[in-house]
């Protein structure tokens, strides 16, 4: 079993925030246009189940876990109910609560990372 290194971790996880705040913002240019429909990322937590840590059988009598991957997939909003006068599915409030949430979780995964960083020069002075 590979050691699940937080670092990469909250790398993943700031590639993610990307493509989604490239969605949104790509959202937001659209809002116009007509006939477009909004996109958005899958959740990160479905990215993480997909590229889980891989298990490895060390004895015959172990039990085989199939572990699958994909990558981030970018997907339109069916949502046939929030058509606006431009007759297309951006919702304006939605995609600037989309951004905000972009933008903290941005903050937090940059936290994170300074306190574990700060704690591993720690645990090297000692």
């Amino acid at each position: 079993m590979q050691p699940v290194s937080l670092f990469d971790l909250a790398a993943q996880q700031a590639r993610w925030l990307s493509v989604r705040q490239s969605t949104v913002a790509g959202n937001i240019a659209n809002v116009n246009t007509p006939g477009y429909r909004a996109a958005d990322v899958e959740p990160f937590e479905k990215v993480l189940d997909s590229k889980s840590v891989a298990m490895r059988a060390t004895d015959p009598r172990h039990i085989s876990l199939g572990v699958g991957g994909s990558g981030i997939a970018v997907r339109s909003e069916e949502n046939d109910t929030a058509v606006m006068p431009s007759e297309n599915s951006v919702v304006m409030e939605t995609e600037l609560m989309k951004a905000g949430d972009v933008r903290r979780s941005f903050e937090l995964n940059t936290a994170i990372v300074k306190a574990f960083h700060r704690m591993t020069l720690m645990s090297l002075k000692a």
